[in-house]
């Protein structure tokens, strides 16, 4: 799979159902277990709280991500368990055949991220899931999980991203991600799109989708934080739980973990109408209790403190460093920063950079935008600031974790998603040279 580009020719909605097809999936049944989760920030842990909880109710439960952190088979879970290495194997080269002869007789390429949901509708199938949850890729109108027919969806959040493709305004971007609910479905948008709604309520009119929005017809309450757990109080129609726990980090996590609660409620009540409230009430407990999920505000070195986020959206950025402040102080932190290539690293480092008295600027190794050039736009936001440039993530790994044991210093990660995975990696004895991505 590693040799296909990461998307394959224009749209792959006729390919990716000739795959689907010819890889006997029974699509009926794809769509009637399944739910999509979609948005520019905060589908991962929107994903891994609605599959916990899948999983605490009963529910044979799979789990569709991307990109992974460490290991390629974290993007495809049942039960929270990677798919392992003999089935991904197998499945990819049965995969790879199909997609040889339907490319031949089409004339077409498939794209990696094509062939590994195809893979992961197949586990899903062998393996009898009950219940299953798949992350988009980009948007949803042409997003090979529109493929799924899910009549309930989300959109997590919407930030300026891929706009060459999605579009250069929040309203195209919403519209297009809204379009991975199938018609006559449930779409349920997480509370940053609140300014959207009279148009996301018109966009889905003549589609038959309902819009259920976070912090209108979702209500959240009761929010508090310390450094190890977080508590709010849920209310959506008949469904009223009070001081849900979970361990994941930030006050963005309130939002996400609201909507799968959300999504997972609709799903049930489409699937199983006259499912125990009771129960209900008990998975989403265990399920928001037990969820993990790295990258997000992660501590991943207790002496000195080095927390590492996935963040790469301005938006995104933004409510993790404001969760930073709030949870671990805003005082005594180092930065590790580097931009993705294809990303504004202006504005990125403008919501990041002001904070920070001591930055250090870097390249990771996956798709990661010169050194130097991250320095001048951390200079032009922060003239200031003590910067220093690192050639690579491991001279940034070094260079921080010197700089925070000589000045008892803290050190966050941020501004990149392979920066953050990348420097997790070293910091942890690994390489980053060693990690593969799409």
């Amino acid at each position: 799979m590693y040799d296909l580009p990461k998307f394959g020719n224009g749209i792959c909605l006729g390919r990716m159902a000739e795959l689907l097809d010819e890889l006997a999936i029974d699509r009926s049944k794809l769509k009637r277990i399944s739910v999509v989760v979609t948005g520019s920030n905060g589908k991962g842990s929107t994903a891994a709280f609605c599959a916990g909880i899948g999983r605490a109710y009963g529910l044979r439960t799979g789990l569709f991500t991307s990109p992974h952190i460490y290991r390629f088979n974290e993007r495809v879970q049942v039960d929270g368990v990677e798919i392992g290495d003999a089935d991904l194997t197998r499945l990819a080269s049965r995969i790879e055949a199909a997609i040889a002869r339907i490319a031949a007789r089409r004339g077409e390429q498939f794209g990696g991220f094509e062939a590994l949901f195809a893979l992961a509708c197949l586990h899903f199938q062998e393996t009898e899931c009950d219940f299953a949850v798949f992350e988009a890729g980009i948007g949803g109108r042409y997003d090979v999980t529109r493929m799924v027919g899910a009549l309930t969806a989300c959109v997590t959040s919407v930030d300026y991203e891929h706009v060459a493709l999605l579009g250069h305004s929040l309203d195209l971007i919403a519209s297009d991600k809204s379009d991975a609910c199938a018609a006559g479905g449930t779409i349920v948008y997480g509370e940053n799109c609140a300014n959207l709604k009279p148009h996301l309520i018109e966009y889905n009119r003549h589609r038959e989708v309902t819009s259920r929005f976070v912090r209108d017809d979702i209500a959240i309450g009761g929010e508090t934080a310390t450094a190890s757990r977080q508590q709010f109080d849920f209310r959506f129609g008949v469904y009223d739980f009070r001081a849900l726990e979970m361990n994941l980090l930030g006050a963005f996590q309130f939002n996400n973990a609201a909507i799968a609660v959300a999504v997972f409620l609709l799903w049930l009540r489409r699937m199983r109408p006259g499912a125990d409230a009771a129960g209900c009430e008990a998975a989403v407990r265990s399920g928001l209790r037990g969820t993990r999920w790295p990258g997000r505000l992660e501590t991943i070195k207790p002496d000195p403190l080095t927390i590492v986020d996935v963040g790469h959206t301005p938006d995104g950025v933004r409510q993790s460093l404001a969760s930073l402040k709030a949870i671990h102080g805003a005082e005594d932190w180092i930065l590790v920063t580097g931009i993705s290539s294809d990303k504004k690293a202006d504005e990125i480092v403008g919501a990041l950079a002001p904070s920070f008295g001591t930055i250090i600027c870097t390249r990771a190794h996956h798709k990661g935008a010169d050194a130097a050039a991250i320095a001048s736009s951390v200079r032009r936001a922060n003239p200031h600031a003590d910067i220093r440039i690192a050639a690579t993530v491991a001279e940034a790994v070094a260079m921080s974790q010197q700089l925070a044991a000589a000045q008892q210093r803290k050190i966050y990660v941020a501004g990149g998603l392979f920066l953050a995975i990348e420097y997790a990696t070293v910091a942890n004895g690994g390489r980053a040279e060693d990690l593969k991505f799409f």
